[in-house]
């Protein structure tokens, strides 16, 4: 088998299982079943569990950064000195994914279910490896949103954007069972570029609304604002 194979079996049989079972639960011993590669072939090519979870994000993740500078050096081009609007930066953001070669047709849908994981497990060795390896696209994906968005405190643009992600790692993850849905209830074929075109704007206007202040509601006739 070739070395090349036997990389590609032991990442999309991670993959697939991570996505499945997320980090912690699923073991080495599992994802070597499902290679069908030995562990001493695991431990040659990526050394740790934690490098080939790293790994599994760098398949994706390399070459949709490569495809994200590209469609923000277009859209500097097109607006200039002008700080460019939020919703033209979300969707640089979108046609980046949609650009970018897919590996199977749920390529996207697992990613996002793998980012998800990311944020609710305890991976800190993942997030300081995204940091120090996609720090250039998404550093410069954040100064466009907040240049997009000076009347948020720097706070509010954080909660928000810990909203935006949530909707869109839900949405994007559970693509297929909303595809089927909304064709079992309604009788309407959709696809996952609609269900991005229909997002963007939504994801846009929630960053977007006017700053309120926060007042809790009362729990058990206390006010707890």
């Amino acid at each position: 088998m070739a070395q090349s194979d036997t990389v590609d079996r032991i990442l999309d049989a991670a993959e697939e299982l991570f996505a499945e079972r997320g980090f912690s639960e699923t073991s080495l011993r599992m994802i070597t079943s499902k290679a069908k590669v030995n562990l001493a072939a695991v431990n040659y090519h990526f050394g740790s569990k934690n490098s080939l979870i790293h790994a599994v994000f760098a398949r994706f993740l390399t070459p949709f950064s490569a495809t994200l500078e590209l469609a923000f050096d277009e859209l500097d081009e097109r607006t200039g000195k002008q700080p460019a609007t939020l919703e033209q930066t979300l969707w640089a953001l979108t046609v980046s994914a949609v650009r970018m070669p897919q590996r199977t047709e749920k390529g996207i849908s697992i990613f996002m279910r793998l980012l998800g994981l990311a944020y609710t497990q305890s991976q800190g060795h993942l997030r300081k490896f995204l940091e120090q390896e996609y720090s250039q696209p998404f550093g410069r994906f954040m100064n466009l949103l907040k240049e997009a968005t000076p009347e948020l405190s720097s706070v509010d643009r954080y909660w928000r954007i810990q909203f935006m992600l949530g909707a869109t790692a839900f949405t994007m993850s559970s693509s297929d069972a909303l595809i089927d849905i909304l064709e079992n209830k309604l009788g309407v074929e959709t696809t996952v570029q609609e269900i991005a075109a229909r997002l963007v704007p939504f994801l846009a206007a929630g960053m977007e609304a006017p700053e309120k202040m926060l007042t809790l509601p009362s729990v058990s006739g206390a006010s707890v604002a």
